[in-house]
């Protein structure tokens, strides 16, 4: 492990977060997976190229790309040890042997000057602490003319499970929280494209494109599965700890924090279960660039 600037997010990825993703690597990848092809064909990558994943977490979009490039090179890079043991593993039964794994901070990480002609993300961009920062370093490791594709959440409003959690909220005796600031990494961090426009032109990229791209993200086989997946999220954990904290639930009277998030989890998502599962729509933006 290189120089680390982002220690927030390192501590959060390996931690119960990065764990709650390697061990439910499989749910996640069903959850995101159908943005593998918007990705995957706007990268355009060819059998000789060199691709960086960042964010890559268990290596699911790394894995592909290496694919792709057969006879070219993959590196992906994460800041979570947890995931990126899974990440080997699943490389290393895929017989993927042009495929390389490192832990490190995209905002510091020695990458290789010119060394890569193509960088993916596939939600793995809205984490960094200086955003500016880590798409200059991805950006000097792009050879000139190198090209930039990630997919990064877009307006909350747009996706169907975000509403889910204030549902939930809503039928729990929580206190009140302080509103979110829209600076600073987070999950919808980049859901502005203005905001996109700017950090990547300040990075020093060209031809800035955003394109709304949208899926149904498969949540389990139905709510009580998908109740149970996104009790142990970070955003599942974080109502439970409110819950447990909130001074005005006698605990004597009530269930567990976790049992009583995973009910509202339950009776929210029993509107959206469907014989084939809980598929609730994703929206996200493909943003595309070149290196300058």
């Amino acid at each position: 492990m290189h120089e680390l600037v982002n220690t927030a997010q390192f501590e959060a990825w390996n931690g119960d977060e990065g764990w709650h993703w390697s061990d439910h690597h499989d749910r996640w990848n069903a959850i995101n997976q159908g943005f593998n092809q918007p990705l995957l064909e706007a990268a355009g990558i060819g059998p000789v190229d060199r691709v960086l994943d960042i964010g890559c977490g268990a290596g699911q979009t790394t894995r592909l790309a290496a694919r792709t490039a057969s006879r070219g090179a993959a590196l992906g890079l994460d800041l979570s040890g947890p995931m990126l043991t899974k990440a080997r593993a699943q490389a290393a039964e895929e017989g993927l042997d042009r495929i390389t794994f490192e832990q490190g901070d995209a905002q510091v990480h020695p990458l290789p000057p010119s060394a890569f002609d193509v960088a993916i993300s596939r939600f793995g961009v809205m984490f960094f602490d200086d955003p500016v920062a880590a798409f200059s370093n991805i950006g000097q490791a792009l050879r000139l003319g190198g090209r930039l594709v990630f997919v990064c959440m877009a307006d909350p409003a747009r996706s169907e499970w975000v509403p889910v959690f204030g549902t939930a909220r809503a039928h729990l005796p929580l206190p009140a929280e302080e509103p979110a600031t829209p600076d600073g990494p987070g999950m919808f961090s980049l859901a502005d494209p203005s905001v996109i426009h700017r950090i990547l032109e300040t990075a020093g990229f060209d031809n800035v494109r955003t394109e709304p791209v949208e899926t149904l993200s498969d949540f389990g086989r139905d709510a009580h599965e998908a109740a149970d997946h996104l009790l142990g999220s970070g955003p599942g954990r974080h109502l439970v700890q409110l819950l447990d904290s909130a001074s005005s639930v006698d605990s004597a009277d009530r269930a567990s924090g976790a049992d009583s998030v995973r009910a509202a989890f339950t009776v929210a998502l029993a509107a959206h279960e469907q014989p084939a599962g809980v598929h609730l729509r994703t929206s996200a933006w493909l943003v595309t660039a070149t290196r300058r």
